[in-house]
């Protein structure tokens, strides 16, 4: 399936902002500089921030804080990716079709990187230019969607935890809601704050991306085994290799895409009262189960 077609120029936009808010590669000292700004423009499609603009659109026509907030999303992300494929953690030689960081730069500067991305991530929340009682609540939602508690981080040590052992149902949702779909629940939550949602309106995106966050990571699980690391840009049949917790490990891959269709479907259902209002948001939940990468 191909990107919808507002896809380039919110990516454009998004591009334009991370260069900005980025340091130059000369600035002392340059080493992390490069190591950062090889990461963050290493080929990502941007998902996450495009996802934060157009929940924004839904309910607002200026979108500048929603552009603010995605690239503070990216920056965390990014620090995930850097950190996930670290000898420590998943021990990766490749993501996006390059060499991984620490592979270019040394384990030392690429948890550096890292933690610079993080630290700048917060910096950027804290001067996203919208009203000062929104830039709180943001800050709260990506603080916990990035956290321990129900959080990125927490997923990630549940992952780790559960590596080779006998795999079950509840330790694997926990790992998808937390590790993934977290990050991506929190990048449409925050892009309907800033764009001035209602209370109402933001506990339906939640619950909308909730489900599309969950949908996204088992999409992941099967395209690592059936998927070459050509087409993925990253090291294909790690999952395996790792002994995960995976959806295709304990359902097999066709009762995985069955889940990813109804957790599609749960979730195209929280939108379907704003009509044309939400298309894009339709559009990418499309894409982001359909995709081959």
């Amino acid at each position: 399936m191909k990107l919808p077609d507002f896809f380039d120029a919110d990516r454009a936009l998004v591009e334009a902002s991370l260069e900005t808010l980025l340091p130059a590669e000369g600035v002392i000292p340059a080493s992390i500089h490069r190591a950062m700004r090889y990461s963050v423009f290493a080929g990502g499609k941007r998902i996450r921030p495009i996802l934060c603009v157009e929940a924004a659109r839904m309910f607002a026509a200026d979108v500048g804080g929603a552009v603010s907030v995605g690239c503070a999303i990216e920056f965390i992300h990014t620090y995930s990716l850097i950190h996930d494929d670290l000898p420590a953690l998943d021990n990766d030689d490749l993501r996006r079709g390059k060499p991984t960081n620490h592979k270019v730069f040394g384990d030392a500067i690429a948890i550096l990187a890292g933690d610079a991305l993080l630290t700048l991530a917060f910096r950027t929340l804290a001067e996203a230019p919208m009203e000062p009682e929104r830039r709180v609540r943001v800050i709260t939602e990506i603080g916990a969607a990035a956290g321990t508690v129900n959080g990125m981080v927490g997923g990630q040590v549940a992952d780790i935890e559960a590596e080779k052992k006998p795999a079950d149902a509840a330790t694997l949702e926990y790992i998808h809601r937390s590790k993934t779909a977290a990050l991506i629940r929190g990048s449409i939550v925050s892009g309907a704050i800033a764009g001035g949602a209602t209370d109402q309106d933001i506990e339906r995106l939640r619950r909308f991306g909730e489900n599309i966050g969950w949908a996204f990571q088992v999409v992941d699980d099967i395209l690592d085994v059936s998927e070459s690391s050509a087409a993925l840009g990253k090291t294909a049949g790690k999952d395996h290799a790792q002994q995960k917790v995976t959806y295709p490990a304990l359902y097999g891959i066709h009762k995985s895409k069955e889940i990813a269709a109804e957790l599609e479907s749960n979730a195209l259902k929280e939108l379907d009262r704003y009509g044309k209002q939400a298309e894009p948001l339709r559009q990418l939940a499309s894409f982001l189960v359909a995709r081959r990468s």
